[in-house]
């Protein structure tokens, strides 16, 4: 048991591994405990932002909690509206209480979500995880995740909760909007650009949900998941492997999912086998919202909350967020029984120390003083902060731009100064259909419909009437989101015949649990468009004007006749607060579209779930009548201009099993205008110990090209790339022919390059490569 309670006067702790077990073993068993846990001030019931908030909330004092310490503030600048630079005042308040209650002076971390930016009101907001999939582009999402970061730094926060790393297996689910999109690969690549850019600014990144919350039966929030463990290694638990490996990573949330029977909080094969003996991580593990106390209360593993405090302690848990409620009172119990060693105390006390540590918390003369800070800006400090700089929206809108991906075109974009525009649809003049769920004025804006977003959010009516000044625009919803007819399609198909261009903009709403068509806890039963959208669009097809479908919404869904019928189709993916401005420069012309599918568009709403990656008895076949073959599949996109694809070779044919060889591919702008080209690789394996996708992502590069321009698009390509895992369980590289193939989309094959892998079945492991490096050399023009 811990020594008992020192006479002595508060004393500072130092950030050194000596100096963290000096301080444990001078802390009492509850003092220990007090730096598991959390506060979350201001939440209530009414203001429900997680499952269960109102059974899991935490009973304790503030009072009481501080004289024991407290190890994380939850929120408080994402619970409620609060001006940037008074929540900064306010949390230094709170800090400087913190140190004054308790013994060693210990602050507490804070934590706030920041998933499409920084949650809090005022703060920019940028597109949401599908669109950073939809980018290809790892460089801008690690720009815009530097912005949130410095964000976030500015006002004291620590700890951010974010990337999503689940990888899209069921787009009904309504967190699929916070995805990067149905490709591990993809989510791989673009979440460590995230890490690497919020960690360059201090902020500690958490990968979330680990592992297999994507996977739930029937596409339910928080339903079992149905994955094998085949899947469950080479699929869902990929993406975490691949940014474990680029190492800036400080910490990991446990998913709510159950997976065979185990949930998550309670595997300790998963949080410590697999994570910390196999993938060496030495960060903290923090629960997902409640999800500890989910144990007992929902998935029924744990007959008490001391038991289900015992349970994730023991499997790796280390931190109880949001707030205290069975790392407490429930787990002194266990430990006083005998039920539980106090050494997984602290096993858990030592990482949160140590963190604590790296970033400054324990140093002799830390202040909870703001960067650039005095007593002077705490006494007046309204206004002091700006959050949504011009810088910001910039990227913002960068992004959203390079995320808009064009289905189809006959030939209508770019629009060339039409006169009369029809904009037609419930997400063409609603500011709130550009955000996500996870975005402020969604999370929590919601609940004080008194107050304005906090950002200007530009929709695609706006963004219509700047780009086109001249024209003459109308704008009708038609319809609700999910509301059903009400009279309003006859005077939508009466602007459209008077129109030269319909833009028509469909999708979604973002919520929380069922308050709407998108979002946590808002499934969908299919991809149909939700309420009476698809008869809005049908009958506007119908009038025979030109008429262009822009999607806006947090998954894909299925468009009728809309692929036969409309001028051209535009998919946007929730693009945040600078999305209307995006969107309008790209039907202008004023952007090129680049953007690419990160999750495919099915045909039908109904026969879900399906990806891309299948075996071949997953595809069209002649054993079954439904053709589940998507209308624009993973990784289809179209451009303002044309590309050659010329040249493509592989430096040889031929590699032993721990080898590797450079492919390439020359691309050239045949068109008149600026354009990019998607270079996407995909490893076929035709025959292999264990089914395999017919396809699969193992490499990609963006390449941007003048009109005539020419590159040479490189891929080092490491035999480890066709590793899986082998009927025994074990990761393996066998051998045997494969292909690799250099496409435009996963269906869209320019070149394939048969090669022979040789030599021993080999098996691999954690340390092996995960990733295929690109060489972008522009080449000399040899046409003039």
């Amino acid at each position: 048991m811990s020594n008992p309670v020192s006479p002595a006067s508060t004393v500072r702790a130092v950030p050194s591994t000596e100096g963290i077990e000096d301080l444990i073993a001078r802390m009492t068993l509850r003092e220990k405990i007090g730096q598991l846990g959390a506060v979350w001030l201001g939440a209530t019931p009414d203001d429900q932002v997680a499952p269960h908030q109102d059974e899991l909330s935490a009973t304790d004092e503030l009072e009481d909690l501080l004289q024991h310490g407290i190890g994380q503030v939850t929120r408080a600048f994402g619970t409620l509206p609060v001006d940037a630079g008074d929540g900064a005042a306010a949390l230094v308040a709170l800090q400087r209480r913190v140190v004054a209650a308790n013994r060693f002076g210990i602050p507490a971390l804070v934590h706030e979500e920041c998933l499409s930016g920084f949650t809090t009101w005022g703060a920019s907001v940028y597109p949401v995880p599908l669109a950073w999939g939809a980018t290809f582009n790892p460089d801008i999402v690690e720009r815009m995740a530097i912005g949130i970061g410095a964000s976030m730094r500015a006002v004291g926060v620590h700890q951010g909760l974010a990337p999503v790393l689940d990888v899209t297996r069921d787009p009904r689910w309504g967190r699929t909007e916070e995805t990067i999109g149905e490709d591990p690969y993809l989510v791989g690549t673009i979440a460590a650009a995230y890490v690497r850019g919020l960690e360059s600014t201090g902020i500690i990144a958490t990968l979330k949900h680990f592992a297999g919350y994507s996977g739930s039966r029937g596409a339910r929030n928080l339903a079992p998941a149905l994955i094998g463990p085949r899947e469950f290694a080479d699929v869902i638990l990929l993406p975490f492997e691949m940014v474990m490996q680029d190492g800036h990573v400080r910490s990991v949330m446990h998913s709510y999912a159950e997976v065979d029977g185990v949930p998550a909080a309670a595997d300790e094969r998963l949080l410590t086998r697999l994570l910390r003996d196999e993938w060496r991580f030495e960060g903290t593990v923090v629960a997902d919202y409640f999800g500890i106390g989910f144990l007992k209360i929902v998935h029924g593993v744990a007959g008490t909350f001391g038991e289900a405090a015992a349970q994730a302690l023991v499997a790796g848990v280390d931190v109880e967020l949001p707030a205290v409620k069975t790392y407490a009172e429930p787990l002194l119990e266990e430990i006083a029984a005998g039920r539980v060693d106090e050494a997984f105390v602290d096993r858990a006390l030592r990482r949160v120390l140590d963190q604590k540590a790296q970033i400054g918390l324990l140093d002799p003369n830390w202040s909870p003083l703001p960067d650039g800070w005095d007593d002077e800006h705490v006494a007046s400090p309204t206004g002091l902060v700006e959050l949504d700089p011009d810088e910001s929206r910039a990227v913002a809108r960068d992004l959203a731009e390079q995320s808009i991906v064009l289905l189809s075109n006959d030939g209508s974009l770019p629009l060339s100064a039409p006169a009369r525009i029809a904009v037609i649809g419930p997400t063409a003049a609603d500011p709130m259909t550009l955000v996500g769920c996870y975005a402020f004025p969604n999370h929590v804006g919601v609940h004080h419909p008194e107050l304005d977003p906090g950002v200007r959010l530009v929709t695609v009516a706006n963004g219509l009437r700047t780009e086109f000044p001249d024209a003459h625009i109308d704008v009708l919803a038609g319809c609700d989101i999910d509301g059903p007819e009400d009279g309003r399609i006859d005077a939508a198909v009466e602007a459209a015949r008077a129109a030269d261009t319909v833009i028509l903009c469909l999708g979604d709403r973002a919520g929380l649990f069922g308050r709407g068509t998108s979002g946590e806890g808002c499934d969908a039963l299919d991809l149909a468009l939700p309420g009476v959208q698809s008869l809005l669009l049908e009958k506007l097809l119908d009038t025979g004007t030109r008429v262009i479908v822009v999607l806006v919404a947090g998954r894909p869904y299925a468009l009728g006749t809309a692929p036969e019928r409309a001028a051209a189709i535009v998919q946007v993916f929730f693009p945040g607060e600078e999305g209307g401005t995006a969107v309008a420069r790209v039907l202008s012309g004023a952007s090129e579209p680049s953007g690419r599918l990160p999750v495919s568009v099915p045909v039908h709403a109904g026969g879900q779930p399906w990806t891309y990656l299948t075996p071949p008895l997953g595809a069209r076949s002649e054993v079954s009548n439904i053709d589940p073959s998507p209308a624009y599949p993973f990784g289809h996109g179209l451009t303002y201009t044309t590309f050659a694809w010329t040249d493509a070779s592989a430096e040889r044919t031929s590699i032993p099993t721990d080898g590797e060889l450079e492919v390439g591919v020359s691309v050239r702008n045949t068109g008149a205008r600026h354009g990019v080209e998607i270079v996407q690789l995909y490893l076929h394996d035709p025959v292999a110990s264990v089914t395999r996708p017919i396809v699969r992502m193992i490499g990609y590069a963006r390449v941007p090209l003048a009109a005539g321009e020419s590159a040479r698009v490189s891929f080092n390509v490491s035999a480890d790339m066709t590793a899986f895992t082998g009927r025994d369980s074990m990761r393996i590289v066998e051998p045997g022919a494969i292909e690799l193939r250099l496409g435009a989309s996963s269906t869209d094959i320019r070149a394939s390059l048969g090669v022979q892998i040789e030599g021993p079945v080999r098996t691999v492991g954690f340390d092996r490569h995960m990733t295929t490096s690109a060489r972008i050399t522009l080449q000399p023009d040899t046409t003039r």
